[in-house]
């Protein structure tokens, strides 16, 4: 069974993250999968808005460690990057329904959604210093202009996990769904946003997204020292650490 699964419904690319005996953890197979999807979607008209979602009890744990770890330098090829520049390069709606744990990319990824949505069972959690790296997916850029410079700092250097409470109260969702699977809801909101007029929906979004070169100079910056920290002897120890759970 894949890891990543797809199915498209009503115009929507629905993503499903699907490595339960992992907690959905990315390894380089599903990030070469997930950006596979994400271009195969943008270049089909009848696609015209993505849904990402993980297990009911989990969106995604983040990266896999030990094959991140055996992945080499992050350079443009590796897929990890890849996928990062996929998501910044999407034109199309991307929407996120989140159910359980959302750690390092499970929660930078929503940054990128134009929708997200969560239920009352999501933890989100950024632990890139806990790891002895720094922020990625241009979250140090995005996070500080969403929800202000101290409460960022708070979630980027502290790396502590926060509730689907405190992620509505910091303004990162759209809404924590109660009354029915986030999933559906999520579906529901994707499948409207299908419906519209695709050209205008995509004007918008980039018109939205104006400061698209910022974005992807920091992601860029961040890479740069992400895989520096990679190689340093104390994020070596961290994983050790980890690695030995």
């Amino acid at each position: 069974m894949s890891l990543i699964q797809v199915r498209d419904d009503q115009g929507v690319r629905i993503i499903s993250f699907n490595r339960p005996q992992k907690r959905n953890a990315f390894n380089l197979e599903m990030y070469q999968q997930l950006t596979e999807y994400l271009i195969q979607g943008e270049a089909d008209n009848g696609i015209r808005a993505f849904l990402f979602r993980g297990t009911d009890d989990c969106f995604t744990a983040g990266n896999d460690i030990a094959d991140f770890l055996q992945s080499g330098s992050l350079t443009n090829d590796h897929p990890t990057v890849q996928f990062l520049q996929a998501i910044l390069a999407v034109n199309k709606p991307m929407v996120a329904a989140v159910s359980g744990a959302a750690v390092g990319i499970g929660t930078t990824l929503l940054l990128h959604c134009d929708l997200v949505y969560a239920d009352e069972s999501a933890k989100f959690q950024m632990p890139f210093t806990q790891l002895a790296l720094v922020p990625e997916a241009a979250s140090s850029y995005l996070l500080p202009k969403l929800i202000g410079q101290h409460k960022a700092a708070e979630l980027l250097l502290l790396g502590e996990p926060f509730s689907a409470q405190r992620a509505d109260e910091l303004n990162l969702l759209n809404k924590v769904i109660t009354d029915e699977p986030v999933v559906e809801f999520a579906f529901k909101q994707a499948a409207k946003l299908a419906a519209l007029p695709p050209q205008a929906i995509q004007a918008s979004k980039k018109l939205l997204r104006h400061d698209f070169d910022q974005v992807k100079n920091q992601m860029e910056r961040e890479l740069v020292e992400f895989d520096t920290r990679l190689q340093s002897d104390e994020a070596k120890a961290r994983f050790a650490a980890f690695l030995s759970k």
